[in-house]
């Protein structure tokens, strides 16, 4: 067994140095650019106006609307959030820090400001090129857009992207957060880890065994509680070091620029393995450029393609920006990423060590505990409609495979609750950087579609402004 964990490990390691060389870092953050330039920048010239429909447009009273078998505009965006606030938000950013140094949390945030115009861009084409089944659902994803907007003769990067999307949904969508709920359960509640597993197991499969709309109206209900938990708990423990606050951001800047070589190595490495672990921890994150979330979007009632784009801004903002920094900010001012990431048990443990360091008692600890719950089993339920939806596609909705796809990632939870926590991560990383290639080539190509879309729906919004 342990020789087949060493080759496992040696195919992953080399996959992975193609998966997040330098070709797919500059594809990855070069897609962001490139789309932020056609849309004329629209997560910053657009901002207000999206964070009034999106965000603002939560505390607006609607009458209440069927929304048949699809999900609502928030149900959406609550499944795709599910699937994008996950334990990369903790464990992920922690792990950055310990590896890429400080300097990592600037280049995270640089791939968030151009990622919220690639998850625009996804979303557009989702709605765009989505497809309605017989039943009257909506499906969609790059397999759809890929295979509408660029026509049959592309159809195999489709396949290619539904292929890793699957093989996806086991290892960042429910290995990776499995093995940290099982960390979680076990520091709360004492729980081994296979006891846990199975827990999860049963959990997941109550969930899963309805449709997307059942997926929905779960994750509607976890992701407001968890976020809104987390950021709270965040703004308690930075203000109780606010004073320490600039000195952190000085440090973040600095770190991010240090050209200076480490243990007589090349000169550059710091600035070289923060920006590689800011950007890849940062799209581990917020996924935007994977191709995932837009899949959850299509499944929308909305008919306007970027009515529901302005969502991704939304989604990359709170996830990155906000969440993602809360934990940056724990990490460096608790001072433990000076020490070894080897000290701990896992990034988690890490995490909740950084927390405790601050809050009072073992509060932080706990918080994170919790935290880590919530976002990993939401993910898990976010990453199964990914994982359904690109299966679906592979085999026409076949419903013999749907049914054993169904089984085998319920019992999957189990595998991750016991497994090995960091061969599972890494492979994660692996299969997010190969998932992502054949979406962002697609994303170039039909970028001119994008920002057809974008002006004809903010030209007839200024129009109606103007009468």
């Amino acid at each position: 067994m342990e020789k087949f964990l060493e080759i496992v490990e040696k195919v992953n390691g080399a996959l992975n140095d193609f998966a997040w060389g330098p070709v797919m870092l500059v594809l990855l953050v070069g897609t962001g650019i490139y789309l932020s330039c056609r849309t004329g920048f629209i997560q910053v010239r657009k901002f207000g106006f999206i964070m009034k429909n999106t965000l603002g447009s939560l505390f607006v009273k609607k009458e209440k609307k069927d929304h048949g078998k699809n999900l609502s505009p928030f149900q959406a965006v609550s499944t795709a959030l599910a699937g994008t606030v996950g334990t990369g938000n903790i464990a992920g950013v922690t792990g950055a820090i310990f590896t890429g140094g400080v300097g990592a949390v600037f280049w995270m945030w640089v791939s968030a400001f151009f990622g919220m115009c690639t998850k625009y861009a996804e979303i557009t084409l989702a709605i765009r090129y989505r497809i309605k089944d017989e039943n009257g659902e909506n499906h969609g994803g790059p397999m759809y857009y890929i295979t509408k907007g660029l026509g049959k003769n592309w159809k195999w990067l489709a396949v290619i992207f539904a292929i890793f999307g699957g093989l996806a949904s086991f290892g960042i969508g429910n290995i990776a957060q499995s093995s940290e709920i099982s960390g979680a359960l076990n520091g709360l509640f004492g729980i081994s880890p296979l006891t846990a597993g199975i827990i999860l197991a049963v959990l997941v499969a109550v969930v899963i065994i309805g449709n997307v709309k059942r997926v929905g109206q779960v994750t509607s209900l976890l992701v407001p509680f968890m976020s809104i938990f987390y950021i709270i708990c965040g703004i308690v423990l930075i203000a109780m070091r606010i004073t320490d606050i600039p000195g952190a951001f000085g440090m973040i800047f600095k770190e991010a620029f240090s050209f200076k070589a480490v243990g007589g190595g090349i000169f550059g490495y710091v600035i070289a393995q923060a920006m590689r672990q800011g950007f890849a921890r940062g799209v581990f994150s917020n996924e935007a450029g994977l191709g995932s979330a837009p899949i959850a979007h299509a499944a929308s009632s909305t008919d306007e393609p970027c009515e529901q784009a302005m969502w991704g801004v939304f989604e990359v903002f709170v996830d990155t920006i906000i969440i993602c920094t809360i934990t940056a900010f724990a990490v460096i001012l608790s001072g433990i990423y000076t020490g070894s990431l080897d000290d701990f048990s896992s990034k988690g443990a890490a995490a909740a060590d950084a927390f405790n360091s601050i809050l009072p008692g073992t509060v932080g600890g706990t918080v994170i505990q919790i935290s880590l719950l919530f976002f990993a089993l939401s993910t898990i339920l976010g990453w199964f409609y990914y994982g359904q939806s690109c299966f679906a596609y592979l085999t026409k909705s076949n419903k013999i495979v749907d049914y054993i796809y169904k089984i085998v990632f319920a019992g999957v939870c189990i595998v991750g609750a016991v497994g090995s926590g960091k061969l599972m991560w890494d492979i994660s990383d692996t299969l997010n950087g190969l998932m992502a290639i054949p979406n962002l080539i697609a994303l170039l190509l039909l970028s001119s579609v994008v920002a057809k879309e974008t002006k004809n729906y903010f030209g007839k919004k200024n129009h109606k402004l103007k009468q």
